[in-house]
Order: C-alpha cells, then structure tokens, then sequence
C-alpha cells in the first residue's frame, strides 16, 4: 500500500496542482523551514466564505512540495474559518504514508502558511 501513496506523492511532485501565483488575492502567507530551506507561499482568493481559488508557490523537497499539492485540492471550497481548525494529522492523514520526524516540518509546511493567510497563527501545526 506505500507503494501506491509513494506514487501519489510524486506524481504531485512532478505535476503539483494549482503551483504558481494568484493576482489578484485576498489573502497570501509565506513561511520557510529552517531546518531543511524548504520556503512554500500562498495565494488565497475568498468568495462568500469559501476558498474559491488557492495557488501555492515555493521550492523543497518533494514531501513539502507534493503536501500543498495535495492540501490544496482539498483547500478548494473549504470554508476560510475551517482552516484554523485544520491540524497535523489532517496533513499526514492526506499524505497517506508515515512521517518521520525529520520530515514532519516538511508535510507540514503547506498547512502552516495556509492557517497563517486564513488566521494570521503561522504557528507550526500540532
């Protein structure tokens, strides 16, 4: 069953989903993580509550890269005031794979920028 998450993340990798910048937007939010120089921004366009457009833009490995990719799929349509609900096992739960502590700033990463545009809290997500 890895195996076939394996492939998910990379796909997402190679081909990651609504990559690029957003004019005009809402809301944005850019954050790194030191510990490995993943940087991963956000653009966010609001309509009636809801996120109605999302781009994710930055450079990392492929966990961080592939986990906006991912996140912002789901992010689409969501309600702005559900973002700051959101947590880490969300994240990982989305991933679909096991995370290491060393690479767990990584996955989490796009969740952390995102709740820093949606709620202004860029804290790391728990």
């Amino acid at each position: 069953m890895d195996e076939l998450y394996r492939d998910y993340i990379l796909d997402h990798y190679k081909q990651p989903r609504n990559f690029g910048t957003l004019e005009p937007h809402d809301l944005e939010a850019h954050d790194h993580n030191p510990l490995c120089g993943d940087e991963l921004g956000v653009h966010i366009r609001v309509d009636d509550g809801k996120i109605a457009e999302l781009r994710f833009h930055g450079q990392g490995c492929a966990i961080s890269q592939a986990s906006a990719s991912i996140a912002s799929e789901e992010l689409i349509g969501m309600p702005v005031e559900q973002i700051g609900k959101l947590d880490a096992d969300w994240v990982v739960d989305l991933l679909g794979i096991s995370i290491s502590p060393t690479r767990r700033k990584c996955a989490l990463l796009s969740l952390k920028v995102t709740r820093g545009a949606a709620t202004g809290d860029a804290s790391w997500p728990e």
